[in-house]
């Protein structure tokens, strides 16, 4: 009898520890599978703040979800950091160069067919994945930072790698004909006036583009990897490799290094390289593991001076019309409107300024006064292409009094002897210490108003 009570004790004891292994095992089974970045068909995620839990690498690095637009109930379907406080973005779904923005109670739903499908609260469809062959088997959430959408074999149908839209990650290539576009804002994500691409040519070229066309200006930065003396020279894809190195490969292998420099370590820091929206291309760098209120740290960038570097004869240059760019400490550009200019959208200073008065012939000769004007002076300050006669030699009094007389001047430029008169709108606008000159640009005054004309009145002949 004490020997069957032994026997039924110790079986009694490894059942219960049978059953403890069983629960650990399940427990981790099913923490691997919220972890492992593996989305089934049929998953779903929707738009809400309070269920807004997103689709995680298996890290918890990267996060594919909705992110919410300000306080207007309004989602962005995208990629973040999700370990980092800002969590910033790094893709996010557009169609026909608008952002793909979700109100709230939208759905994206995993599907075999057609890939990732965003749907609508009424079930209007507002993006879509696709996929130009194959049937979707699972979604994966990688540490890269690339969504993957595989077919059963695991074999990749999409990815959103392969469909960047502002941000470059290590281990991403784009071949020719591949480019990342800005948004138009820090806030706004559809399509804005930048464009990296690399050239069917090798080239890879930052440009600004005339919205809402793709007609791309002349470069503002250029590899000039192309076909040269030596053979195979020209770019086949640009390359960010795992280790943070971004560079041009060439056909021949050869390797155009976009920066020369230190690079930070990829197991110790995130790394990005984005586009900005103000057309400034750079890297930056993140540590995984920090204390208190710590940034994006930027390693390089280009163009040194984006406010000299664009000058354009059919676009508007970083600032748009009647603007003047001027370069901050950390190389990017800030935009301003001269005295008795404001800004066309008072929440995008990048738009461009409009005159707060009415500037033209017909105009000063109805004004019946003469004294409509006073002049600002700014110092080395121009808009380069914007002149319709130059003036040579002369004096800087001459040129300003040049203008003040001329109902078509605008604004006079003075430099080196020589004075460009220049009309509205003006363009390509920017703060240049190295130029030496003055800018003598034509402000209605205060009190100087357009007289209201009365209705004409029919002649008596005509009733």
């Amino acid at each position: 009898m004490p020997n069957h009570i032994g026997a039924r004790k110790l079986a009694m004891a490894f059942t219960v520890r049978l059953l403890l292994f069983s629960s650990l095992f399940l427990l981790s089974v099913s923490v691997f599978a919220q972890t492992n970045g593996s989305i089934a068909v049929g998953d779903f995620l929707t738009a809400t703040a309070a269920n807004s839990s997103p689709w995680l690498s298996p890290s918890g690095d990267f996060a594919f979800g909705f992110l919410p637009l300000g306080s207007n109930d309004l989602f962005l379907l995208s990629i973040w950091y999700a370990k980092i406080p800002d969590r910033t973005i790094v893709w996010y779904a557009n169609r026909d160069n608008e952002a793909a923005v979700a109100p709230k109670g939208s759905t994206v739903n995993l599907t075999a067919n057609s890939g990732l499908v965003l749907n609508s609260p009424q079930g209007e469809e507002l993006w879509k994945s696709g996929t130009s062959v194959g049937v979707v088997a699972n979604g994966v959430m990688n540490d890269t930072g690339n969504f993957v959408l595989q077919d059963r074999n695991s074999e990749s149908l999409w990815e959103t790698f392969n469909n960047p839209t502002d941000t470059m990650l290590p281990g991403q290539t784009l071949e020719r004909s591949g480019k990342l576009s800005s948004r138009q804002s820090e806030t706004n994500y559809s399509k804005g006036r930048f464009q990296l691409l690399l050239q069917e040519d090798g080239n890879l070229v930052l440009s600004t583009i005339n919205l809402p066309t793709n007609f791309a200006n002349s470069p503002y930065y250029a590899t000039d990897t192309t076909s040269g003396t030596v053979a195979g020279s020209e770019g086949k894809e640009l390359v960010f490799n795992v280790s943070g190195y971004l560079y041009v490969l060439r056909e021949n292998g050869g390797k155009y290094n976009l920066a020369v420099g230190e690079v930070v370590s990829a197991r110790d820091n995130y790394i990005r390289a984005t586009l900005n929206f103000d057309g400034i291309f750079a890297q930056y760098y993140h540590p995984k593991n920090f204390t208190g209120n710590v940034s994006w740290t930027i390693l390089w960038s280009e163009p040194d001076n984006i406010c000299q570097r664009i000058t354009e004869s059919s676009g508007v240059g970083v600032c748009g019309y009647n603007s003047i760019c001027t370069l901050k400490g950390d190389k990017r550009p800030t935009c301003g409107c001269p005295r008795g200019f404001s800004l066309l959208d008072p929440n995008d200073p990048y738009r461009g300024c409009k005159p707060d008065f009415i500037q033209g012939c017909k105009e000063d000769e109805l004004s019946g006064t003469k004294d409509l004007y006073d002049v600002e002076v700014l110092t080395n300050t121009d808009w380069p292409i914007s002149d319709y006669v130059q003036l040579k030699p002369f004096t800087a009094e001459k040129c300003n009094e040049s203008c003040f007389q001329d109902c078509l001047c605008a604004v006079a430029i003075f430099r080196s002897e020589t004075c460009w008169k220049k009309k509205l709108p003006l363009s390509n606008g920017r703060v240049d210490v190295s130029l030496n000159s003055q800018a003598f640009i034509k402000v209605r005054k205060d009190n100087s108003t357009l007289p209201i004309r009365a209705p004409q009145l029919p002649c008596p002949d005509e009733l």
